[in-house]
């Protein structure tokens, strides 16, 4: 998923040095070549880790690369979409440790190393064990950068009213696109018809050239990122430190002993992140909710937030699973050439960059115009759009498979197709639900709600994650009756979502 990203999300402070890029403080070259190198890096191992997993197993294509880990289809979607989930659920302590702990600029460059070094890891051909550790690195790194990256960024600029803030983000918004863009390109052609390890190397080095651009340039960032805006104190981190090593002391003997008595496989991992990842949200929200110093106003602005919450799990359910479902589709089902042109199906996976730097302008134009014609929809309508365009995403990929039954490759057209109705999905509900957890944040929540938009998508991935897994549902999610289930659920979903739009405006109040 290319990141989408609001000015209110972050809390802006002085500039950066006087020097400009493009009339922008300089300090925003930094920052956009390190996230479109990060993004790369990121970007391009995802385009190969579903192909990886199914490489020599039963679900790979016939004829393709062998050398991977042989996984079923099910397996590796509950893999990738655990994977996924824990990305976004780490935002929550990454944004934590910036503030508390060590400060934006500091846990970037911690987070940058983190996720060259999983890279690294998953490189080297030692098997599973060392290769999911370095996807936990990965996923630990990302959700270090993700938060504080975009919080320096605001930090370049004067204030709220800075005219050039809005120019900024673009900017840096069309470098994490960008990166998404090439990654699959370079790092797929070369990991799926090369080596997959050498994939997973070059990975690793784009991460290595983004830090190397951010500590070279960190002379160019405000001053403000480098300091702890709100540190612990002493006694906070002694109570954190000993909890910590509390649950790791009790995570350590838990796991030696299920090894240690010949019990434990993947599921013994997979299933109890799947579940975190469905708790804490949960969990997040009621605490949010019971919280008595909210003001009447607040909790009814979070009471139409749930609706929105719950929409937004239903969507990345199905969104994420391009990467998953949709890709080993493209790879097995899709002829892999055009016009007598062949390409590897990692490429599917720049679609959605690509489609998101054609397309979001002509969104802000169309909602703009909309908006001087006083048509534009209300965030309820555009909410419920999203849905119902999501699951269009859904009935559409009926027509391939139905077209690729009996063994029959269908057109790669119709994966392009995918994508692009995927994107617009996409670019009504990041905008907009990024915009509504900003302005319906309860004020002791603020800094906090961002991070629980994000749990919409670890709890959206971990249902998909334990739908797959074939130790606990076991449901094929690449199977017409599945996707057909999942296409209505999301309708139904926008039309719930569309019957109740006046009872969400009034639990709104002024914010439409």
């Amino acid at each position: 998923m290319a990141s989408s990203l609001t000015k209110e999300s972050f809390r802006p402070g002085s500039p950066g040095s006087g020097k400009t890029f493009f009339g922008h403080p300089r300090g925003l070259a930094t920052l956009f070549m390190t996230e479109m190198w990060e993004r790369f890096s990121f970007y391009g191992m995802r385009a190969l880790l579903v192909l990886y997993l199914l490489s020599g197993g039963p679900d790979a294509r016939h004829g393709s690369m062998g050398g991977g880990l042989g996984m079923s289809l099910a397996t590796t979607t509950a893999i990738y979409s655990v994977y996924l989930s824990m990305v976004y659920l780490l935002a929550m302590p990454g944004g934590w440790l910036g503030d508390r702990v060590w400060g934006p600029r500091k846990t970037v460059a911690i987070a940058a190393i983190t996720i060259m070094c999983g890279h690294v890891v998953l490189s080297l051909p030692f098997g599973k064990g060392p290769f999911f550790g370095g996807l936990l690195l990965v996923a630990l790194g990302s959700g270090l950068l993700k938060a504080n990256i975009s919080t320096m960024v605001g930090q370049l600029y004067k204030g709220a009213d800075d005219p050039r803030l809005d120019g900024g983000f673009t900017i840096f918004y069309m470098g994490i696109n960008a990166g998404g863009f090439f990654a699959p390109l370079v790092i797929g052609t070369i990991g799926q018809e090369v080596s997959w390890h050498l994939g997973f190397l070059l990975a690793a080095a784009g991460m290595g050239i983004g830090l190397i651009f951010f500590l070279v340039g960190t002379r160019h960032l405000s001053p403000q990122s480098n300091v702890v805006p709100k540190p612990l104190t002493p006694a906070e981190r002694n109570s954190w430190l000993r909890k910590g090593l509390i649950w790791l002391a009790i995570g350590v003997v838990f796991y030696a002993i299920v090894a240690g008595t010949g019990h434990f496989t993947l599921n013994w991992a997979m299933i109890p992140l799947t579940i975190i990842g469905l708790l804490i949200p949960i969990g997040v929200l009621t605490r949010i909710k019971r919280d008595k110093e909210l003001t009447g106003v607040e909790q009814s602005k979070m009471n139409a937030y749930i609706w929105f919450f719950i929409g937004a799990t239903i969507f990345w359910m199905l969104y994420d699973q391009g990467g998953s479902t949709v890709q080993a589709f493209g790879e097995n089902h899709a002829n892999s050439a055009v016009f007598g042109l062949g390409f590897p199906s990692s490429w599917y996976q720049s679609l959605n960059s690509l489609f998101i730097m054609i397309l979001a302008p002509m969104f802000a134009a169309f909602w703009l115009y909309l908006n001087r014609k006083r048509k534009e929809p209300s965030t309820v309508g555009k909410f419920a759009a999203a849905l119902f365009i999501a699951a269009a995403t859904f009935f559409f990929f009926l027509i391939p498979l139905a077209l690729a039954k009996g063994g029959h490759l269908v057109s790669p057209m119709w994966i392009v197709g995918i994508f692009l109705i995927q994107t617009a999905a996409e670019l009504c509900i990041s905008p907009v639900g990024l915009g509504a957890t900003t302005k319906m944040a309860p004020a002791k929540y603020a800094s906090q709600m961002m991070g629980v938009w994000f749990l919409a998508v670890t709890a959206g991935d971990s249902i998909t994650s334990l739908l797959s897994n074939p130790a606990v549902a076991g449901v094929d999610l690449s199977s017409f009756n599945a996707v057909l289930v999942e296409a209505v659920l999301c309708a139904l979903a926008g039309v719930g979502v569309y019957v109740n739009r006046r009872r969400v405006n009034q639990l709104m109040g002024d914010l439409h």
